[in-house]
């Protein structure tokens, strides 16, 4: 597999632009809360280190990754001038088919909510096999998600700026 080998998480090939002209929210889920929670300090610590305002970053918790759909719904439709919300959780697999179901109904309700408010909705939910990937996904061997949906949110952040006359 391509990933055993690689932080994915690795961003020195590519330019970030600043964060600080943009406001941002976060939506964590509770659930899985010690992967969630490294989600969240990665998200969070990256928009600091790429230059954005603490008093922009609007950071919200949610029971589950299902109900990120709302709470990025919630963040989109009531704060004002917001650039991007970072959707962040962690869906496991299990022994029944709940993973296939919570799993497709996210992705798809995040993009929906990204299409409805025409603002970029980031995709931060690891679905994993089992607890040691999302372990190695969320500050271990392969990076920290977190990390990718806050630079994925500042370049989307910086993409849609750039088309405001």
């Amino acid at each position: 597999m391509a990933t055993q080998l690689k932080n994915l998480s690795d961003f020195s090939d590519t330019t970030v632009p600043s964060a600080a002209p943009y406001r941002f929210g976060i939506v964590t889920a509770e659930w899985n809360a010690a992967i969630t929670s490294a989600l969240y300090e990665g998200a969070y610590q990256s928009l600091i280190n790429h230059g954005a305002e603490p008093d922009h970053i609007y950071t919200y918790a949610v029971p589950g990754s299902f109900e990120l759909i709302s709470g990025a719904d919630i963040l989109l439709k009531n704060i004002v001038n917001l650039d991007a919300v970072i959707c962040l959780g962690c869906v496991i697999q299990g022994e029944t088919r709940h993973f296939d179901f919570i799993c497709n109904a996210v992705a798809n309700g995040l993009s929906n909510v990204g299409l409805k408010y025409n603002k970029p909705v980031i995709f931060g939910v690891l679905t994993t096999d089992n607890q040691q990937q999302a372990v190695d996904r969320s500050g271990g061997k392969h990076g920290n998600k977190g990390d990718e949906g806050a630079i994925t949110a500042i370049k989307m952040a910086d993409l849609a700026n750039s088309f405001k006359l």
